[in-house]
């Protein structure tokens, strides 16, 4: 298992085409299960004014043959931070990404973005329906009143 990341120090990619994904063999490929990931700070600016966005983002995957590796989630997930894109760009380009890469059996993400300009974007996109023998919780993340 040869990974780009694990074990080595690594830079934060320029931007999210340059940021390598690693993918390593699923430990419980005879398992139906959900890993779940959420980044509660994830950044990215606006488009157009060159602003910084904020956003709480929840990963939910079954694997399939491979798992994601998390160091290389976490650098791919930053490397947004000097992205300009919209909400939705950003939170369905992840999402799309991933299940390409990964082959999971069923993804989905939500980006639960905070305000600005008085106005929160929630983004969510999946790959299909859930398979029916998996538990999917909630993704716990309240509708905007402070998100806190």
């Amino acid at each position: 298992m040869e990974t780009t990341h694990l074990g080595k120090m690594s830079a934060l990619p320029a931007s999210p085409d340059a940021a390598k994904l690693d993918y390593v063999p699923n430990p419980r490929p005879e398992s139906r299960y959900l890993v779940r990931f959420a980044a509660p700070e994830f950044t990215s600016l606006c488009p157009v004014t060159g602003q910084p966005d904020f956003a709480h983002l929840v990963i939910d995957y079954v694997p399939g043959a491979r798992i994601v590796e998390s160091k290389s989630l976490k650098l791919f997930l930053g490397s947004f931070r000097n992205h300009a894109a919209f909400h939705e760009d950003c939170t369905v380009g992840i999402g799309e990404r991933l299940f390409r890469e990964m082959a999971p059996l069923w993804l989905r993400i939500g980006g639960y973005w905070y305000p600005r300009g008085g106005i929160p974007i929630d983004v969510f996109w999946q790959s299909g329906a859930p398979p029916a023998d998996v538990w999917v919780p909630d993704q716990g993340v309240a509708g905007y009143r402070g998100r806190g």
